[in-house]
């Protein structure tokens, strides 16, 4: 069940250039134009942040209670995954820091790093990293955003770029080294669009030759790769 009534993150749309999967699409020509060559005026605000690689997941905070969800907004708890089975599990040990970023209806969206899936990181910082605090469809502005996650010590992504348009040339080559230990080239990155206070829209940038799920079992053939598993300790109850 989706106590949501909708997918937690949907996907964001592709610049020119940039590599689409089957279910992705691309920006607008106006979008691209804001982001990479010319901003609306003066009080237009790109902001850039390396792109993660990893399981999109979210924690909602509904009637007083954290729910860590996958992707498709299903519970976290009951995902036949691992990697989102430890993902609860860490929602669940990290509760109070959580709870004091989140208001009543507020999600954190993030990138769970713990299992590879087409890039391989040897982490500086714990598995998840937070690029969103959304209530609907509504992005919290860069700043707030940034200052509630101080709030609760979360790692957020590098940020590559803060000011007017900023090209797809100009963003590659500030991509390595990787913020986050990347061990395989970065994956891209992602352009924010602010204006007046509130995020007007979000676009990403692909490097061509990346390969979804290079090092996931289900496409490798292989055993899983982990860039962070928990030490070994008696389990903690489960409390979906």
């Amino acid at each position: 069940m989706n106590p949501l009534d909708q997918k937690p993150y949907g996907h964001i749309p592709h610049l020119p250039g940039s590599r689409i999967g089957s279910r992705d699409h691309r920006c607008t020509a106006e979008q691209a134009r804001i982001a990479t060559v010319q901003t609306h005026d003066s009080h237009g605000l790109i902001i850039v942040q390396e792109k993660l690689d990893g399981s999109n997941v979210a924690c909602f905070k509904c009637k007083g209670k954290l729910l860590p969800l996958t992707r498709a907004g299903n519970s976290a708890w009951s995902s036949p995954y691992e990697q989102h089975q430890l993902f609860a599990r860490w929602v669940l040990e990290n509760a109070n820091r959580f709870a004091a970023v989140l208001h009543e209806g507020e999600r954190v969206c993030g990138e769970w790093l713990a299992q590879a899936h087409g890039t391989r990181y040897a982490l500086p910082h714990e598995p998840f990293v937070a690029f969103d605090l959304m209530v609907g469809t509504e992005r919290l502005p860069m700043d707030e955003f940034i200052n509630r996650m101080r709030i609760g010590q979360f790692v957020t992504p590098r940020e590559l770029h803060r000011g007017g348009a900023l090209s797809v040339a100009q963003a590659k080559k500030r991509l390595e080294p990787s913020g986050h230990g990347a061990l395989d080239p970065v994956e891209g990155a992602v352009w924010r669009c602010e204006r007046e206070g509130r995020v007007d829209f979000v676009v990403k940038w692909v490097r061509p030759d990346k390969v979804d799920g290079l090092y996931l079992p289900q496409f490798s053939g292989r055993r899983p790769v982990w860039n962070w598993r928990p030490t070994a300790k008696k389990a903690k109850p489960h409390h979906p």
